[in-house]
């Protein structure tokens, strides 16, 4: 499994380069801090709704610290055999902390 810091996924979709983030937090989590661009599926959806972003070029998995992007990465790429599966290192609160500080931290 690879990884992506707040700062080079920043660089990517301020690029344009194909890469979709799934933000697999719980509604309620979104309620605090939400990106705009990062498309939210909650964690318990994603195997089903893999169809969605399984063709992109770069799928980056991303929950508030990112435990648990570790574990639903694992299980795309072994169950669901997806090879284009990075987690946003540190989660929403490096991307809070690199990128965006005007999000709020919980």
């Amino acid at each position: 499994m690879e990884y992506i810091n707040a700062i080079e996924l920043k660089k990517k979709i301020d690029l344009g380069e194909s890469v979709t983030v799934i933000d697999i937090r719980e509604s309620y989590e979104l309620d605090i801090c939400k990106v705009d661009s990062f498309k939210h599926i909650p964690m318990s959806e994603v195997v089903e709704r893999t169809a969605e972003f399984s063709n992109d070029n770069s799928v980056v998995i991303c929950c508030r610290s990112g435990k648990r992007a570790v574990a639903l990465a694992n299980l795309l790429i072994e169950d669901q055999n997806l090879r284009n599966i990075s987690v946003l290192e540190g989660g929403i609160l490096a991307w809070i902390e690199k990128v965006d500080n005007q999000l709020e931290v919980y």
